[in-house]
């Protein structure tokens, strides 16, 4: 689990520093710009990134003292907090919150990587540190293409993040997915992912779950790990899929998947 933990937590750093050498020339009309989160600004989701890290850092601390997960109360009053702030005050604020955790997280010793459980306070149970750091990792990479797209029409999900997030999906993707969207077209999808090579199927019925490679699917989507990633996200729009991305078959189109995927 340590090493897990460890490719988490050096995609976090890289991420970091990445994003914070971006936003760091970002002018304050910039911070206003349309993100690729498309309810928000620039300044927003580095408001969003910035006090999930402060709630990350607290959880880890609590976890490392055993106090348990601060609660709902907290998180709601460190949101308040962050959506009072004004644009530039917003993004000065992220880079030093995220640079926090980020440095926090390398502090652990490899014995706390695999023994630490970590109260979350929004999964059934505690989990490992490579667990929180790769759904700190999620969260991080998708939002730094929110900030990215903005800027590069061409942007792609960080490359060191793409197969820890593959790895992870599957305990998210009954959240992230709505099969009641396709109006009872039940079916299981073959997906083919380049850059890693995965292969595995997309079950479409009372819930969205994955599964093994259907024998006999009911279409075959071909894509980018990257690609497929961010349709799982809502973020997957037509001016923003590359044309590598390919589904076969006639129950259903990629728009219908973007359906079950609306994003967050």
């Amino acid at each position: 689990m340590s090493q897990q933990a460890n490719q988490a937590i050096t995609a976090l750093r890289t991420g970091h520093s990445e994003l914070a050498a971006l936003v760091g020339g970002l002018s304050p009309d910039d911070l206003t710009r349309t993100s690729g989160a498309a309810k928000w600004d620039i300044s927003q989701v580095l408001s969003h990134l910035g006090s999930g890290a402060e709630i990350t850092l607290v959880t880890l601390e609590a976890a490392l003292e055993n106090v348990g997960s601060p609660g709902i109360e907290f998180n709601q009053t460190v949101w308040a907090r962050w959506n009072a702030m004004a644009p530039t005050e917003r993004a000065a604020s992220f880079l030093r919150a995220n640079e926090a955790v980020v440095q926090r997280f390398e502090t652990l010793d490899d014995s706390t990587k695999d023994q630490l459980r970590i109260d979350l306070g929004f999964l059934p149970q505690p989990v490992d540190v490579a667990t929180a750091a790769t759904l700190r990792l999620s969260e991080f990479a998708l939002h730094t293409w929110d900030v990215k797209i903005a800027f590069d029409p061409a942007a792609v999900l960080a490359t060191e993040a793409v197969p820890l997030l593959l790895d992870q999906l599957s305990m998210l993707i009954g959240f992230l997915g709505h099969a009641d969207v396709l109006d009872g077209r039940a079916t299981t999808l073959a997906v083919h992912t380049i850059a890693p090579d995965r292969s595995f199927g997309l079950d479409l019925h009372d819930t969205v779950c994955l599964v093994d490679t259907p024998q006999e699917p009911g279409g075959v989507l071909s894509t980018p790990a990257e690609a497929w990633l961010r349709l799982t996200a809502g973020r997957l729009a037509p001016q923003h899929t590359p044309p590598s991305v390919q589904l076969t078959g006639d129950t259903l189109t990629l728009d219908d998947l973007r359906r079950v995927f609306p994003g967050f």
